[in-house]
């Protein structure tokens, strides 16, 4: 059965895709962006499709949010702050664009009627837990802004669950990558030995590791677990079971652009960022449970998104 969604953040890098699909399977998309970080080009190949409707607009405008969002089925909340170690010099950055849409987008549905409310959290809800690997059940201790405002908003969204009979499911993602990729390690990489081919600076000392995910198998997760789950607020995890390191990143970006003869320059420490997780491992299990598995493996994601950013968007390389 087709619905109507509203993506707020569709044009950004999950967004863009996810409207893709969510199009492709013969669904109505309202993409809501206020492009402070998502881009048109990201959509544009929508244009022209009567089910696509693009609209700008500031999501913290709850009573004009609400009005758009009549007739809506479900609402995908996307938006956010996506420069996370920015907080380092702007604390309150994770809470005004980030706890603040979120409390307005959750409002907004109740005051428009919206039956279902898909919501884009993270691994920094758990913190620094170490060589733990992470269920939906472990203990929430975010050492971040960041993981402060996308805990704060899966408070949000249970509570109003219950107290309005509103299904909300959040998701926590390892680390998203794939084409139209907009930031992340791999992308910034390839920045630097775009402008300088014989070092890459490295932030921390290199042994960092965590998963990374392709953005088709993130989707994928969300709509397996959207038609799935029955229950009225729900929590699942959707990451690879391996990892890679900085330095293994670093490596396969030499791979992917060809380069030879480059010196790493680390930083030194084992973070990145003053609140940067140095090891984060996930469980996926509740979501396998469910019947979906990912198609890549962290290595083959991250090659992947490399491969792509290589040839469509830093090829001066």
């Amino acid at each position: 059965m087709t619905e109507k969604y509203a993506v707020i953040g569709g044009a950004g890098f999950i967004g863009n895709h996810l409207t893709e699909i969510l199009l492709s399977n013969g669904n109505e998309v309202l993409v809501i962006d206020n492009f402070c970080s998502g881009s048109k080009l990201h959509v544009s190949r929508f244009q022209g499709n009567p089910k696509f409707i693009i609209k700008d607009m500031d999501i913290r405008d709850t009573k004009s949010l609400s009005k758009l969002l009549l007739g809506t089925d479900t609402v995908v909340h996307l938006a956010s702050n996506p420069d996370i170690s920015k907080a380092a010099i702007e604390p309150r950055i994770d809470f005004l664009n980030g706890t603040v849409l979120t409390e307005s987008v959750v409002e907004a549905s109740r005051m428009s009627g919206i039956k279902t409310i898909l919501y884009s959290s993270g691994s920094g809800v758990y913190g620094d837990a170490g060589e733990s690997v992470l269920t939906e059940l472990s203990p929430l201790a975010p050492i971040s802004t960041y993981g402060a405002s996308k805990l704060a908003g899966e408070s949000l969204l249970s509570s109003y669950a219950f107290m309005f009979n509103i299904k909300a499911i959040a998701f926590r993602f390892a680390n998203v990558v794939g084409s139209m990729q907009t930031h992340g390690v791999g992308y910034d990489f390839l920045n630097k030995l775009k402008q300088e081919k014989t070092k890459l600076e490295i932030l921390g000392d290199g042994t960092q590791s965590k998963s990374y995910i392709h953005v088709s198998d993130v989707i994928s997760g969300i709509l397996k677990a959207k038609n799935i789950s029955t229950k009225i607020f729900e929590v699942f995890n959707i990451s690879t079971d391996d990892y890679l390191t900085v330095k293994e990143i670093a490596d396969l970006c030499l791979k992917v652009t060809g380069l030879e003869n480059v010196n790493y320059k680390y930083t030194g420490g084992n973070r990145g960022w003053k609140a940067d997780i140095p090891v984060v491992r996930l469980s996926s299990e509740k979501l396998k449970n469910l019947g979906w598995y990912p198609n890549y493996n962290s290595y083959s994601a991250m090659e992947s998104s490399l491969k792509d950013m290589h040839k469509n968007n830093l090829k001066s390389i």
